[in-house]
């Protein structure tokens, strides 16, 4: 009988043009795919909870199977992580209901943006952070972040090919942390459009280097032109944390 299989996926981005199936790229679907493909012996799809970037992290990107399976969930993942390449793991394989689905049942997900700000880079943390040397205004950043809480039209926000039916989204959290040299964006809320993340921190960023006031992300936001709206900001600092359902 068929069973439909939950899996939480953790990858290192940069080697990867992102996570969906591309005709002219690596992907870090078609990579978990062969490997699943392998184990069952056909051809088999993974569908994740969304895309990310190319460039982009993940400590939790949750994709679904479903497959007619004898063997247990611990086995699955040992049999995956044994075939996949070192910067992608298999966190967790668990199963769910057939109903369940991996982009559908999301109730909310959480990303972190990643800056290192001090006057030197990370050798360790190069591929996973923005290194931005000059001095930010971080409580000036803090405060124009809480402009883009609550339901908004983020068009000023999104790239120009972002296909979304609708620029409106929710944010229920946005919050900027402090952590030795680091700055952790963090931004919560159900769905996302396309670069919406990086967009918002190359805008914050503007406002931590006193190029715009912490107010004109207001104005940005009625603006819904994307050009009103800072540069956006590089993929290797933004990573998913989690998703939940």
């Amino acid at each position: 009988m068929e069973k439909k299989y939950l899996l939480l996926i953790e990858y290192e981005g940069t080697a990867y043009h992102g996570w969906q199936m591309q005709t002219n790229a690596l992907s870090i679907q078609e990579v978990v795919e062969k490997s699943l493909s392998r184990i069952l012996n056909k051809p088999t799809n993974v569908l994740s909870s969304g895309r990310t970037d190319a460039g982009v992290h993940s400590e939790g990107m949750p994709a679904h199977f479903v497959a007619e399976l004898k063997m247990s969930v611990s086995q699955i993942q040992l049999a995956l992580n044994s075939l996949l390449p070192h910067d992608i793991s298999i966190r967790e394989v668990r199963e769910v209901p057939m109903m369940f689905n991996a982009r559908g049942s999301a109730k909310s997900k959480l990303y972190r943006y990643t800056i290192l700000n001090r006057d030197y880079p990370s050798a360790l943390n190069f591929r996973r952070s923005w290194f931005i040397p000059h001095e930010l205004d971080i409580s000036a950043m803090q405060k124009a972040a809480e402009y883009l809480l609550g339901e908004h039209d983020f068009t000023s926000f999104r790239a120009g090919n972002c296909n979304a039916k609708s620029p409106i989204r929710t944010m229920n959290r946005v919050e900027i942390l402090e952590q030795e040299g680091f700055l952790h964006c963090e931004f919560e809320g159900k769905g996302f459009l396309k670069h919406m993340v990086r967009n918002f921190v190359g805008t914050l960023v503007y406002v931590g280097k006193k190029r715009i006031p912490p107010e004109q992300v207001k104005t940005i936001l009625e603006a819904r032109d994307r050009k009103a709206a800072g540069p956006n900001a590089p993929s290797h600092g933004l990573c998913l944390i989690k998703v939940e359902y």
